[in-house]
């Protein structure tokens, strides 16, 4: 009787001190699922490689993007616009994919915005937008586009802009003063770096034509009786730009006709 509970007595010891051996099969399924959830996502990337006005006068837009790992050939890449007045997004153009590029024009005013490309999912790799880019898209516009700030001069001056039904563009206006005389208008200039300005002088004698920031002159040129010519001029930083016409030498008084147009982001 005494070695029984003995025995017993060793056999409650060691039994809770003991643990089932782990199958290497458990362990091995375990293992593997820890691994599986450490895997990143296959991930693709996209950003617009260059942006650039290609031709003023329409106003087009090129949009060049780079799409890595590139996506199943002819994927449809649509370019945004962020709107402000909505804030919101607004695709204004796409294109399709050649290897791991995209080539999207759009036509669009004169602006200053935001832009982004965009590609939507394709398995394994979600879809992907690329990092904003703001763009001063310059475009060629009439002089007159917002009308006249003001307009003034000696001898009966007379600035006169074609009216819309004629001339669409807000480009063309006639200049006339008396003998001696001399007319100016100003425009407002902001955003704008360029005038571009063909001048038909129908006066019967020699004139001045100038182009002033403000009442500070830029640049001029003497016009010959009954020619053509042209006055260019950088007007980057100008905000209010002044064309003027003066009589040099005529027996009537100055009177020129213009196409005048500016180089701006609005």
């Amino acid at each position: 009787m005494r070695h029984g509970r003995l025995l017993a007595g060793l056999l409650t010891l060691l039994v809770p001190g003991c643990a089932a051996p782990i199958a290497p099969a458990d362990s091995a399924l375990s293992l593997g699922s820890t691994a599986s959830a450490a895997v990143t996502a296959a991930t693709r990337t996209a950003k617009i490689h260059s942006i650039r006005t290609t031709d003023a006068t329409k106003g087009v837009i090129m949009v060049v993007g780079i799409l890595s790992p590139a996506p199943k050939a002819g994927t449809r890449v649509p370019l945004h616009q962020w709107i402000p007045s909505l804030k919101r997004w607004q695709e204004v153009a796409h294109g399709y994919s050649s290897g791991g590029s995209v080539r999207i024009t759009t036509v669009q005013p004169g602006s200053v915005r935001t832009y982004r490309i965009a590609v939507g999912p394709q398995a394994p790799y979600a879809a992907a937008i690329s990092p904003m880019i703001s763009f001063k898209h310059y475009v060629w516009r009439g002089m007159f586009k917002k009308g006249l700030l003001a307009a003034g001069g000696a001898g009966q001056p007379q600035f006169t802009v074609v009216p819309p039904k004629e001339g669409p563009r807000r480009s063309e206006a006639d200049l006339l003063a008396n003998q001696g005389g001399y007319v100016w208008g100003d425009v407002d200039a902001t955003g704008c770096r360029y005038s571009r300005n063909w001048l038909g002088n129908l006066t019967d004698g020699l004139v001045r034509v100038s182009l002033h920031s403000g009442t500070t002159a830029l640049t001029s040129v003497r016009m010959q009786q009954e020619t053509e010519g042209w006055l260019n001029h950088d007007i980057t930083g100008v905000t209010r730009l002044r064309f003027q016409v003066a009589d040099i030498r005529s027996g009537y008084g100055p009177y020129v006709s213009i196409d005048a147009l500016l180089l701006c982001t609005n």
